[in-house]
């Protein structure tokens, strides 16, 4: 159909690229970047940087400071690093810092933010006191699931898997999967006895995983002998 074909063609050239008028704004796009059409809400671009081959998904908003035309200052704000995938709705909301790493995927509607309202005065509406920053790291190889939520403070290790729907804040190691409201720990890889507990034959779904995130999390090293 016509009308197919020609949404094809407004979809490929809204594209954004490195090539582009509107990829020229950004702080840094790589070799090979691509955020598809159409896209969510884009602003505070020179404060955001985005690695070679990175692909973003449409509808995903990337946003640095609380809107356009601020001067946020010398270093950038969103970091995202090279080869990632990013998921159709998802939202990249950075204040102070938000740095993901190279080779990190994510499902679709996943959202990361460094910053929440306050809420310590409980005579003031929580949308008008004002806000607390605190920076996320999303370390190399990292997956999250769709509907992921990655609250302000959280920094995750190399190769974490998170959950589907979970919420994520606090720090969390290496080759770790972690799921859950809030998220913790359900699995671990340890060099000298593998993943605990031990990988299963089949992939886990969304209900064992659920069903995981309701056991006591695993004690730390140290934490048994004590």
């Amino acid at each position: 159909m016509a009308l197919h074909r020609g949404w094809e063609w407004v979809r490929r050239h809204g594209e954004i690229t490195p090539s582009t008028p509107a990829g020229r704004r950004f702080g840094h796009l790589g070799k090979g970047v691509c955020i598809g059409f159409p896209t969510g809400a884009l602003f505070g671009e020179p404060w955001i940087h985005i690695g070679d081959d990175t692909l973003v998904g449409v509808h995903v908003t990337i946003s640095a400071g609380f809107g356009p035309g601020l001067d946020l200052g010398p270093d950038p704000i969103v970091k995202i690093g090279k080869a990632c995938s990013i998921g159709r709705g998802s939202h990249i909301v950075g204040h102070e810092s938000i740095e993901i790493g190279d080779d990190v995927f994510t499902g679709p509607y996943v959202y990361i933010t460094d910053q929440n309202h306050g809420y310590a005065d409980p005579d003031v509406p929580v949308g008008r006191q004002w806000p607390v920053n605190d920076a996320v790291v999303i370390g190399d190889g990292c997956w999250l699931g769709a509907g992921a939520i990655v609250l302000p403070g959280t920094r995750l290790g190399r190769n974490v898997v998170v959950a589907g729907g979970a919420v994520v804040r606090g720090e969390f190691p290496d080759h770790a999967v972690i799921a859950g409201v809030p998220a913790k720990v359900v699995r671990r890889y340890e060099p000298e006895t593998g993943w605990r507990p031990p990988l299963p034959e089949a992939p886990l779904d969304e209900a064992t995983l659920a069903a995981l995130a309701k056991l006591p999390p695993i004690p730390k090293r140290g934490e048994l002998a004590s």
